[in-house]
């Protein structure tokens, strides 16, 4: 699985736990999928500049 889609997959996780009331695993789920689509973001323009 690539990066985009474990981000994807980590928002889904804390939706659902959002949801059903687990705080905790939303916002740790969360500050994941944050990182993955931040170092996703840095990875494609470095790709793209060189």
């Amino acid at each position: 699985m690539d990066l985009i889609g474990l981000a994807i997959l980590f928002l889904i996780l804390a939706f659902v736990s959002y949801v059903l009331g687990a705080r905790g695993v939303a916002g740790m789920s969360m500050e994941i999928a944050k990182w993955l689509v931040i170092i996703f973001v840095i990875l494609a323009i470095v790709t793209f500049i060189l």
